[in-house]
C-alpha cells in the first residue's frame, strides 16, 4: 500500500483525536476570563506598620500591594494619629495609645503630664536618657502637641528613626525613657504615663473608588 494510502485511512481516526482533544481543552477552559489584579500602591510610617499585614490580607489575589517610600506617589497612606494640616480624605480603621516608656528597671515612677514635659524638655533627672523621634514622625507629632504643648525636647535627647529602635533602646538601656506607640511596647520595660489615644487613619489623595475602597472598608471591620 502506498503511503499516500495509508494517509487517507489514519485520516479519520486523527481527526477523531483531534476532536477529543478539543473538547477536553473546552471543558477544561474556564467560563469566564480571569481578572488581572489591580496595582495599588501604599506608603505607611513606621509607627503605623503593624496595619500592613492586615491590608495584605484583604487585598489577597485581587489587589497587587506594592510599597512605596514617598507619601506623595501612595494611593493609600497608613499613619498613627491626625496630621496637622489634612487636606485629603482619612478614615479611622483603629486606634493607638501612645506611651512614655522605660526599661524596668528605671528609678522613674508614673509620671504626671507636668512631670514628663519637664523630663523631656530636660529639666528631670539628669541620669535619665531622653529618647525621641524626628520632628516629623507621625508619633513625634502627637507627643509634642500634647505632652510639650510648644516647647521643645532636649537637646541632649537621643533620636530613634524607628518604633523598633527605641523598643531595643528601652529594653536594653536601664536609664533610657522614650515614646512608643502600645503595639511596640515589648520586653523588659514598662510604661509610666500613657501620653493619648489616637486614631489610625488610611489616607487617600482623592474620594476612593473601586478596589481602594474595598481595601478601606475591609480594614475598617
Amino acid at each position: 500500500m502506498s503511503l499516500r494510502a495509508r494517509r487517507t485511512k489514519q485520516s479519520p481516526l486523527c481527526r477523531a483525536l483531534f476532536l477529543l482533544a478539543s473538547l477536553i481543552l473546552f471543558s477544561c477552559s474556564p467560563g469566564t476570563p480571569l481578572s488581572t489584579p489591580q496595582p495599588v500602591t501604599v506608603y505607611s510610617t513606621s509607627a503605623a506598620q503593624p496595619w500592613l499585614a492586615p491590608l495584605y490580607d484583604c487585598a489577597r489575589s485581587s489587589v497587587v500591594l506594592s510599597r512605596v517610600d514617598d507619601s506623595a506617589s501612595a494611593d493609600i497612606i497608613l499613619r498613627v494619629g491626625e496630621p496637622e494640616f489634612l487636606d485629603a480624605s482619612a478614615y479611622q480603621i483603629d486606634t493607638e495609645e501612645i506611651l512614655i516608656v522605660t526599661h524596668r528597671q528605671s528609678p522613674l515612677q508614673n509620671l504626671t503630664l507636668a512631670e514628663a514635659r519637664a523630663l523631656f524638655a530636660g529639666q528631670g533627672d539628669a541620669s535619665v536618657q531622653v529618647w525621641v523621634y524626628a520632628a516629623g514622625e507621625d508619633v513625634q507629632q502627637v507627643f509634642d502637641q500634647v505632652v510639650m504643648a510648644g516647647r521643645s525636647v532636649a537637646s541632649s535627647a537621643k533620636l530613634a528613626v524607628h518604633p523598633q529602635q527605641m523598643s531595643d533602646a528601652l529594653v536594653s538601656e536601664a536609664n533610657a525613657v522614650g515614646i512608643l506607640p502600645r503595639r511596640w511596647k515589648v520586653g523588659d520595660v514598662r510604661e509610666v504615663f500613657s501620653v493619648v489615644t489616637v486614631p489610625v487613619l488610611a489616607i487617600t489623595n482623592s474620594e476612593p473608588q473601586g478596589m481602594i475602597q474595598e481595601l478601606i472598608a475591609c480594614l475598617q471591620k
